[in-house]
């Protein structure tokens, strides 16, 4: 653990200290390395927890989402660069600084065995996104955005507080390990309320369907950086915390049966929602809610192939929107618009650019052999086996996210090239290197999908 946390706190010194010319390798190539040594966490030894101290430790539901993190780290400095290259040289290094503190708090989140300081590490990482977001979003919408952020994320965690505080009094400890063993003492009275004070925070971050009107906003209004991480790390913490929590409760199914049904009514709603959609970011937050609809059905379904799915569709649908943000963003950046209408036909001025759209429309919309396939398909069968009518719900969602995937390719790439288009700047080796970085683990993953499947059989 102290390989990756000790390079990272570096970072914070480099960023300041670095001579101008050279911010930005440095912290790209350093980044790079954190995230090179992060790949041996995937080799752990399996149903064991390795603990650093007694705060701290590593085991193989949270490995995969720690290395997600690490991964993505320098391809969030990558993305960066052309939207920061007018701004003066301290914001440059106070974005690359925010960065760092989030990829911090991250780290922290994912590797704590303690309840109080996983709760500490998932509030810190709100400071340094909102700080991305109001500052260096694109649209005066972007105030607006934070704030719808803010207040949805504390209300959520408010309860988490209270449980925590609860749990407590009750157990004399909050390590992770203990209550995990020590089940029987959460059979109580007050153990539903427990349980729906402990997952509110994490179904407002997954977002559960309800409770997901600020995360459209945020993704709109964040800079391309903001995107990635919210749709690929800050969004899987919830999931991260459910899978947790949910290990700690003795199995309360009945209490989950409305959680489930608004889950799954939730990605019907998005995809559909995402049919009508005209904004390009907007259209991939939206099906990031319908993706994720699908992981909180089958975390709190709590079988071990449900656990098994959402693990592997988390990385995967990490990774992926991750790439469709950096997209959108090239587009963006040439474009000046987030309206579909206005950028069709670009494969004619940028055919590179559309291979890459087409692949990545082909991973979200789960084709074999894609490791997202292997998520749903684990998650419809979890489901199925609960309830056989979750197979209308989860086969229409099916349709409909091949519907809007498509639809989203051909309006942005097929059709008539506009005029003014015609003269647009070329792809750069940065863009395609970014691009490279996203799906190489994906086309790996499809060989070897249990890295990150979570050993929970």
């Amino acid at each position: 653990m102290l390989k990756i946390i000790i390079p990272t706190t570096m970072m914070i010194p480099m960023t300041w200290l670095s001579n101008p010319k050279w911010l930005w390798p440095n912290t790209i190539t350093n980044s790079l390395i954190i995230a090179l040594i992060s790949l041996m966490f995937l080799l752990l030894p399996l149903e064991m927890m390795v603990l650093m101290n007694k705060y701290m430790g590593l085991d193989f539901i949270s490995s995969p989402l720690l290395v997600l993190t690490c991964w993505l780290f320098p391809l969030m400095i990558l993305a960066s660069q052309n939207h920061l290259k007018n701004n003066s040289i301290h914001k440059q290094r106070l974005y690359i600084f925010m960065l760092t503190i989030l990829q911090m708090a991250l780290i922290l989140a994912f590797s704590s065995t303690e309840l109080t300081l996983f709760y500490i590490a998932f509030e810190t990482t709100l400071i340094p996104t909102l700080i991305v977001i109001t500052r260096w979003g694109n649209q005066t919408e972007r105030l607006n955005a934070g704030m719808y952020f803010l207040f949805y994320t504390l209300a959520g965690s408010l309860p988490l507080l209270i449980a925590l505080m609860f749990l407590y009094t009750s157990t004399g400890s909050l390590s992770l390990n203990l209550l995990f063993y020590s089940k029987m003492f959460l059979m109580t009275n007050p153990n539903s309320i427990l349980w729906f004070g402990c997952l509110t925070a994490f179904m407002v971050k997954m977002p559960l369907y309800g409770a997901h009107l600020w995360l459209p906003k945020a993704h709109v209004e964040a800079p391309v950086a903001g995107s990635m991480i919210l749709a690929a790390v800050l969004l899987k913490l919830g999931g991260y915390g459910i899978i947790r929590i949910t290990l700690i409760f003795t199995p309360l199914i009945k209490l989950s049966y409305p959680f489930i049904i608004l889950a799954l009514w939730g990605v019907l709603m998005t995809g559909l929602i995402c049919m009508r959609q005209t904004d390009l970011k907007s259209l991939i937050a939206y099906s990031s809610i319908s993706h994720m609809g699908l992981v909180v059905a089958a975390t709190l379904i709590q079988t071990p192939w449900s656990f098994t799915g959402a693990m592997i569709l988390m990385i995967s649908h990490g990774l992926i929107s991750s790439a469709l943000f950096c997209l959108a963003n090239t587009n963006y950046e040439r474009m000046h618009s987030r309206t579909m209408l206005l950028t069709r036909g670009l494969q004619v001025a940028l055919p590179l650019m559309a291979t890459w759209w087409l692949l990545l429309n082909l991973f979200n919309m789960a084709l074999p052999p894609t490791p997202n396939l292997w998520g749903e398909i684990m998650i419809m069968v979890s489901l199925y086996n609960w309830s056989p009518w979750s197979i209308l719900i989860t086969g229409l969602g099916t349709l409909i996210t091949a519907a809007y995937t498509l639809h989203m390719f051909i309006i942005t790439q097929r059709g008539q090239l506009p005029k003014h288009l015609k003269y647009t700047t070329p792809t750069f080796t940065r863009e395609h290197c970014l691009m490279t970085m996203h799906l190489l683990p994906m086309i790996m993953l499809m060989f070897k999908p249990e890295l990150t499947s979570g050993n929970f059989s």
